[in-house]
């Protein structure tokens, strides 16, 4: 940022001092609540985290520094939960983003699986990324994906994972051609979220970790190296 740019020392301090206005409205809402989802709070701690997040960009702009604490942006929290204490019924919504980072890879791993099935198809549907993909994805659980994705030439991106409560279970097929479509957050009883965004610099263990990864995964399959272990019953 340029000097020019940069915010004053009053600018910062004006900052400092909506953080300790917000801070004791959020406590006198906390201390007045009529219920765990008292509205006033939610109201209360967004402008807590908005006025936190000023200060802390106006802080690293002026003199390099930054807080000792986070608070989760506004856009970020979710609304009063308002559906029923006792679910008598759940959906499990989950989205999970990969690269193809190795296709040679992903293709070797496809024509192992057919060439493992006895009644495989007559033409191999595994000669391109996208049939390969299909491949795998009849072949294995999402779960065994997630966690065995370097196997299959993949590379993780964001992912997340929403708890939603509803009063009864969906109608069989009513839900599977917009299966996202129709969440009310009010009804999210809770949300899980990994993205690179919130990753902080790897300690050496956790590098230490992928190079012994990386080298345990080559990027060819030699033609006698099997695919363990292999679903027969799918």
């Amino acid at each position: 940022m340029s000097d020019a740019a940069q915010p004053t020392a009053a600018e910062v301090r004006a900052a400092a001092e909506a953080v300790k206005t917000a801070l004791d409205r959020h406590l006198a809402a906390v201390e007045r609540r009529t219920g765990e989802d008292d509205p006033a709070v939610y109201e209360a701690f967004n402008e807590l985290a908005a006025a936190a997040e000023e200060y802390d960009e106006l802080l690293y702009d002026r003199y390099d520094e930054v807080t000792p604490f986070e608070i989760p942006g506004a856009e970020d929290a979710l609304p009063p939960y308002t559906g029923p204490e006792e679910p008598n019924a759940l959906s499990v919504l989950i989205r999970r983003d990969y690269a193809v980072a190795e296709p040679q890879r992903l293709l070797a791993q496809a024509r192992r699986v057919e060439d493992a099935d006895a009644d495989g198809p007559l033409e191999s549907s595994a000669g391109t990324v996208h049939g390969a993909l299909g491949v795998l994805f009849g072949e294995f659980e999402p779960d065994e994906i997630a966690s065995r994705h370097k196997e299959f030439g993949l590379e993780e991106g964001d992912s997340t994972l929403w708890v939603t409560a509803a009063d009864e279970p969906a109608e069989p097929g009513e839900w599977l051609e917009t299966p996202f479509e129709q969440v009310d957050p009010q009804r999210v009883v809770c949300r899980f979220d990994v993205s690179s965004v919130f990753d902080d610099e790897p300690d050496e263990d956790d590098a230490e970790e992928d190079l012994r990864l990386d080298a345990e995964l080559p990027g060819e399959l030699d033609d006698d190296e099997e695919l363990e272990p292999l679903d027969a019953e799918r």
